[in-house]
């Protein structure tokens, strides 16, 4: 099993992709981290990752699914208005692979339009709440929702949904 683990090139949360990590690890996920910079990309308290596979030259076919990380540089980058990341879940999407996505990078995944009547697990965030419902994602009160093929993690145990999603997966 392998996933793309997405990061901005910048302002990405380091504690997100370090649990990611973890956990993929422990269970024997293998990932590739990903970014649309060829260099080194900073998180928001200094973690440092090459990235692995510049994201507009991922192919779908050599994953099970991706994961976009949260963190200010979604929205400092518009990552929710980047068309090759947009057309890449549209692609994880229609061969019916895992897209997960946590906090903020939630919108990313509304703003692909692959939500329609999915439930959401909706950050507190007024605009990515308003994002989903624009995008007719229903709003869900958990903190991991799985719905079809995508899921989604806001607030809560990191570690506990991390979990969640690998034996969604079948990973544990």
């Amino acid at each position: 099993m392998k996933f793309l683990v997405f990061i901005a090139p910048n302002n990405f949360r380091d504690e997100t992709v370090s649990t990611i990590k973890v956990f993929f690890e422990r269970w024997g996920v293998d990932y590739d981290i990903s970014s649309y910079s060829k260099k080194e990309c900073v998180g928001a308290h200094g973690a440092v990752y090459n990235p692995s596979i510049n994201t507009n030259v991922a192919a779908v076919a050599n994953y099970d699914g991706i994961v976009l990380v949260d963190g200010n540089g979604v929205e400092d980058y518009k990552l929710y208005e980047y068309r090759p990341l947009l057309d890449l879940l549209l692609k994880f999407n229609s061969q019916n692979k895992i897209i997960g996505a946590v906090n903020n990078a939630i919108k990313v995944v509304a703003r692909a339009n692959i939500i329609n009547g999915k439930k959401v697990a909706v950050p507190e965030d007024i605009e990515t709440k308003r994002t989903v419902l624009l995008f007719h994602g229903v709003p869900s009160e958990k903190n991991v929702e799985i719905s079809g093929n995508i899921v989604t993690i806001k607030g809560g145990s990191l570690e506990e949904q991390v979990q969640e999603l690998l034996q969604h997966i079948g990973a544990i």
